[in-house]
């Protein structure tokens, strides 16, 4: 369905070229993304890993300790310091062990959470 009644035209790239909408949706479907260092997978490796927390004893009665952390207002301290401590981990205890850098990544994300929450730019 068009919601517009002439296609929109589209900067697409530094030599002032346009294209419609439409043929930047096709443009875009048809051109995956060569990912340099694989980010793709590893996006899909940290949601998979995410996803799996929440059935871990840590999330019993459907609640998670940090939520009552980030809700008693030290989630930033919560978070960051979860994040330098599996950061110094790695490495060291367990070796380097994936399970640290998920740990990080995981997070970092829950800090993006707290951010956001908290109205901040």
């Amino acid at each position: 369905m068009a919601y517009f009644k002439k296609p929109i035209e589209l900067k697409a790239g530094f030599d002032g070229t346009t294209m419609t909408l439409e043929q930047y949706r096709s443009f875009q479907e048809s051109n995956e993304i060569d990912y340099k260092y694989d980010e793709n997978q590893y996006i899909k490796e940290l949601t998979d890993y995410v996803s799996a927390t929440y059935g871990e004893h840590y999330s019993k009665n459907q609640f998670q300790a940090t939520e009552f952390i980030i809700d008693g207002g030290h989630g930033d301290g919560f978070c960051i310091g979860n994040i330098m401590k599996y950061a110094q981990r790695y490495g060291n205890k367990d070796g380097y062990n994936r399970k640290d850098i998920l740990k990080v990544l995981h997070y970092a994300l829950i800090q993006l959470h707290v951010h956001d929450h908290a109205g901040r730019d």
